[in-house]
């Protein structure tokens, strides 16, 4: 039997009894929340966030024209340039189908909620998020849709509220998604005063779906061109390359979209293949095939590009296929990185690219003795997935404690902690020596230390290089390390040749445009980033596992990891949107202070 907790993200992802864990990196825009875990005696649903913030006076920035209005989307549509105004926008569908789909209820009394306040509200079919800000009510879907938080446990703040989970950021009066990960918006709802009591109306079906797609555009003009070209081509079929597609149908982009992929899949959430071994490609995919053949997405699967001819502007296939196209995304992702040494060809040694990988093994591990090597997050994710499946997990590492790079020595301590009280064995500061198997099959992995663990499956979780050698010779120019470089607008060096997600680096305006790159999903959705820390303070208890981390670069906290501390790390992550600094020395006397659980300090101070 299953144990799914009543809330929070281990209820979605993690079996009984481990936390969900999600890949990350530290940032000056960026913000980690963690929460990963507890109590496997009694589980408790806990969490691993990542906030990735552009700072509100930088994205007005990029939003605006040079003459400070909004810029208008320039698009060739029937070989003719267009420009697409936002009062040509497609009109919204009317929120109720039809009257058997509406309900309507009293909320509250006008005097029950304060400015900067939210409710949930039980509606009979489904729960409302009810908002009070600037005297105002607004009323929108309670879950967020990327993973099904609890907003009411957000942060409200600036017209918008702040997903406690992940950061993701919903526009009260449309709920339309501002800040991402994920793809869909939020249902909204009417409300109206009446004799000093609020009332909502809502669509029954809204209410229970809890999402909203934006309105978009579909493809009016596929008889202009043949099967070998297209208007927009965009090799790779991760969430930079759909939501690349899917943005310009909500602009009202009406040529031709395909997207290819080597993958035998349409776009999934591959983050949830390491938390969730058994994951079926239909149980995550990102989008339905009925949504590509609604909106005209074409999505070539098993595909692979092996060259871009950039003067011709051709892209070839493996099979000797070629696409013309007017303009190019590149967004191919990375490649997981393999083990080098004697033995690595012997069977039952895997990286996790697929779903097939992940399936394969979570059927291998079970009741046997599994291996896996590194532990940052995708390592640590499949062994706590392992841990009341496999008969033995072990770890591998070459640093000191896990997650040693993202989270530092103490936190990092503390997790390892949490991990050896539940069985699993770590080897640290070691490598793979040797591969060894018996009749053709791993039996044994030889470390450096000398030590000799048993082994019926290895897993192998050291990092990932960007998947562009297919670009060696096309001109488009790529650093020594294989990434593409581009400029804010996600340009290359080639004109009409875009890159975007794990493949490339961009220059990050919050540390003087240095060039980063930040192999995260939530950076996928939206292209901050954080160059390192040089110190941690801890408020709470580590031991206990409830605490919060601010990490700190000379005088700045340049991140925030929490855990079991929520909302924290949203409310720290509105400061920095905000394009304001919490200063490391107002941290120190917070904690010296003893505040825990208040973050009314956030407020103060010029916060």
């Amino acid at each position: 039997m299953r144990w799914v907790p009543d809330e929070g993200p281990g209820c979605l992802w993690a079996p009984p009894p481990w936390p969900s864990l999600q890949p990350g990196v530290l940032g000056a825009s960026l913000n980690i929340s963690i929460a990963m875990g507890g109590c496997f005696s009694k589980p408790k649903p806990v969490e691993l966030k990542i906030e990735v913030v552009l700072p509100e006076k930088e994205r007005t920035k990029e939003d605006a024209s040079p003459s400070g209005q909004a810029s208008p989307l320039a698009y060739k549509a029937n070989g003719r340039a267009r420009h697409y105004h936002p009062e040509e926008r497609p009109s919204t569908l009317h929120p109720y189908p039809s009257p058997h789909d509406r309900v309507e209820a009293a909320a509250c009394h006008v005097k029950d909620l304060e400015n900067g306040q939210m409710r949930e509200v039980e509606l009979g079919w489904g729960k409302a998020l009810l908002v009070k800000e600037n005297g105002e009510f607004h009323a929108l879907g309670h879950k967020c849709p990327h993973y099904g938080a609890p907003l009411v446990k957000g942060v409200l703040s600036r017209g918008r509220v702040r997903c406690p989970w992940h950061g993701a950021c919903f526009n009260i009066a449309t709920g339309d998604i501002e800040d991402f990960p994920g793809l869909d918006s939020l249902p909204k709802f009417q409300v109206k005063i009446e004799k000093e009591k609020v009332y909502i109306r809502a669509s029954k079906q809204a209410l229970q779906t809890q999402r909203r797609t934006k309105v978009m555009a579909k493809c009016i003009s596929l008889s202009n061109y043949h099967v070998g070209s297209t208007n927009i081509l965009i090799v790779g079929a991760g969430a930079a390359g759909l939501v690349c597609a899917e943005t310009l149908r909500q602009e009202g982009f009406s040529d031709r979209i395909v997207m290819c992929t080597m993958d035998r899949h349409l776009p999934y959430d591959r983050p949830k293949l390491s938390k969730s071994l058994d994951s079926q490609p239909e149980q995550i995919a990102l989008r339905p095939k009925e949504f590509f053949l609604t909106y005209d997405i074409e999505v070539l699967t098993e595909t692979q590009v092996v060259t871009v001819d950039v003067k011709n502007k051709k892209a070839i296939f493996k099979d000797g296929f070629k696409m013309e196209y007017n303009k190019l995304l590149l967004a191919p992702g990375s490649t997981p990185k393999t083990l080098s040494c004697k033995g690595k060809e012997v069977e039952n040694v895997f990286t996790i690219g697929t779903p097939e990988d992940a399936n394969r093994i979570g059927k291998l591990a079970r009741g046997r003795n599994a291996v896996v090597v590194g532990a940052a997050f995708l390592g640590m994710e499949v062994a706590a997935y392992l841990t009341d499946k496999a008969h033995s997990v072990s770890v591998v590492e070459l640093e000191e404690t896990p997650f040693r790079r993202f989270l530092g020595e103490k936190v990092g301590r503390a997790l390892m902690k949490m991990f050896e009280n539940n069985g699993i064995k770590f080897y640290m500061q070691t490598e793979v020596l040797e591969l060894r198997a018996q009749e053709g099959k791993l039996k044994e992995v030889i470390l450096k230390s000398g030590k000799v663990v048993r082994a019926d499956v290895c897993v192998v979780g050291i990092g990932a290089v960007p998947a562009t050698g297919f670009l060696k010779q096309s001109g488009i120019n790529m650093d020594a390390r294989g990434f593409i470089p581009v400029n804010k607008m996600m340009q290359t060096n080639v004109p009409g040749v875009f890159a975007a997600g794990d493949a490339v680096t961009f220059p990050l305006a919050l540390r003087s445009n240095k060039r980063v790159n930040i192999p995260h999903w939530q950076m996928a959705h939206i292209h901050g980033y954080g160059e390192g820390f040089d110190d941690v303070i801890i408020q709470g208890d580590l031991d206990e596992l409830k605490f919060v981390a601010f990490y700190t670069k000379n005088d700045e906290v340049i991140a925030v990891a929490s855990m079991n501390y929520d909302p924290i790390v949203s409310k720290v992550a509105e400061v920095l949107a905000s394009g304001r600094t919490i200063r490391k020395r107002d941290v120190e006397l917070f904690v010296r202070l003893g505040k825990t659980g208040d973050m009314s300090w956030l407020t103060g101070k010029g916060y």
